[in-house]
C-alpha cells in the first residue's frame, strides 16, 4: 500500500484495513533503504540535514556552528579531506587538547538501525567514549546501505590492500530515557549527519 493511500486512504476498504488507522506509519522494512535510515537515524535522536549541493553543506555546516557556539573552539578531525571547511570557519584541528566536537566522514550509514559505521580512517583508534560528545558527520547518500554486514562488505571492497581497524558503530544519539538491557553500557553521542546527495 502507498504512502498516500495510508495517509489519505483509498476508495475502497480492504478487510485487513481495518483495524489501522489511516495515519500509521509505515513499517521501516517496507521503506526504500534511504527512508528506512532516516526513520531509525531520527528514531535513535541523529539530527539530519539533507543537502543538494557542496555549497548547501559550507551553509549548513555554519548554522550547526552557530546554532551550538562552536566558532573558535577546538576540532577533533584526522581526514585532510575535510580541513577546507574547518580552514573557512578558522576552527583549531591540529594539536588539539580539548576538542569540542567531532568532524569526520564515515564507511557507510547503516538503514536497518539507523547507525553510522566508522573506521580508523575517521577515528583512529579511540573508541566511541573517547571521542567528543558532539559528532558532525560528512556523508552521501550513496553510502547508505542496508545492514552491517553490506558495511563491512563494503568496507572489504574498497580497501583491498590496506584494510581499516577499528570498526565500530553509534547507534545512540540522545541518552536514553528508559535504561534497559539493549542500551546498557552503550556510548551516546549528540550527532548532526550532513548529508550530501550524490545520485
Amino acid at each position: 500500500m502507498s504512502l498516500f493511500r495510508k495517509i489519505f486512504g483509498s476508495g475502497h476498504d480492504d478487510s485487513d484495513e481495518e483495524n489501522q488507522s489511516e495515519y500509521n506509519s509505515p513499517k521501516p522494512s517496507n521503506l526504500p533503504v534511504d527512508e528506512q535510515f532516516t526513520f531509525n537515524f531520527k528514531k535513535n535522536g541523529g539530527k539530519f540535514i539533507y543537502c543538494e549541493n557542496l555549497n548547501e553543506v559550507k551553509e549548513q555546516f555554519e548554522n550547526i556552528l552557530e546554532e551550538n557556539d562552536w566558532f573558535e573552539k577546538e576540532v577533533l578531525c584526522y581526514e585532510s579531506k575535510l580541513f577546507h571547511l574547518l580552514d573557512e570557519n578558522r576552527l583549531p584541528y591540529q594539536s588539539v587538547t580539548q576538542p569540542t566536537f567531532l568532524f569526520a566522514s564515515c564507511e557507510n550509514l547503516i538503514a536497518d538501525e539507523g547507525s553510522v559505521l566508522f573506521s580508523s580512517n575517521q577515528i583512529r583508534q579511540n573508541r566511541a567514549e573517547q571521542l567528543p560528545a558532539n559528532i558532525v558527520i560528512l556523508a552521501t547518500t550513496s553510502q547508505i546501505l542496508e545492514s552491517k554486514s553490506d558495511g563491512l562488505r563494503m568496507i572489504k571492497k574498497k580497501y583491498v590492500k590496506e584494510f581499516p581497524t577499528n570498526i565500530t558503530t553509534i547507534k545512540y544519539f540522545e541518552k536514553a530515557k528508559e535504561e534497559d538491557f539493549l542500551t546498557y553500557g552503550s556510548c551516546y553521542k549528540n550527532l548532526y549527519l550532513l548529508l550530501l546527495e550524490d545520485l
